[in-house]
């Protein structure tokens, strides 16, 4: 089912942002992020996310398009229950990259890089989550979708799924999401990338 953007719910709306029907275009403020306690000993829960409510049994898929150029300047998806439980997943610029990036929080962070393509400026994400398994993919044409991550991740009766974005370092990073779908769980075998 396409999502209307218009319908969500903010947790940390950017002062600049336009939600149409079939396109979300926003600006990131300064300095805004997600992450719990791991490595750095610090907890953010600043960055910006449009949720949209979801039973267990989901795929969300969403195309992010931008233009990444400064240290942990990043976009993506994210799947959230609390504040101390939440998956975000999409592109992060880092040690000078682009690369594809999952961080899952269940009490505190983790953190995941790979590059199976490196033209990431414009992309699609796409999450499963049914009987708390989580599987992350990504694509370039929307068609074939090298896996990314899969993951436990907790069950709950409901949780909220839409587009993110983040710039710990600065503000004024502009994004574009668009075909924005959550609809049943697919069921393909994992190594059928389709």
């Amino acid at each position: 089912m396409t999502i209307d953007f218009r319908n969500g719910t903010w947790l940390n709306a950017p002062a600049s942002a336009e939600a149409l029907d079939t396109s979300l275009t926003m600006t990131t403020d300064q300095k805004t992020d997600f992450w719990r306690e791991t490595y750095y000993g610090f907890t953010r829960d600043s960055g910006h996310f449009l949720g949209f409510p979801s039973a267990d049994g989901f795929t969300a898929k969403i195309r992010i398009q931008g233009e990444f150029r400064t240290l942990y300047d990043q976009a993506g998806l994210m799947v959230r229950i609390d504040e101390k439980r939440w998956v975000k997943t999409g592109v992060e610029f880092t040690d000078g990259e682009l690369f594809l990036s999952t961080v899952i929080t269940d009490g505190k962070s983790d953190w995941s890089v790979s590059q199976p393509f490196k033209e990431l400026e414009d992309f699609y994400i796409r999450i499963t989550l049914a009987k708390g398994a989580m599987r992350v993919q990504a694509s370039r044409d929307g068609s074939f979708w090298p896996l990314l991550r899969l993951a436990p991740f907790p069950i709950a009766d409901t949780y909220q799924v839409g587009p993110t974005a983040c710039t710990p370092e600065r503000s004024g990073l502009n994004i574009r999401f668009s075909e924005f779908e959550i609809g049943p769980a697919i069921t393909k075998d994992l190594h059928d990338l389709t």
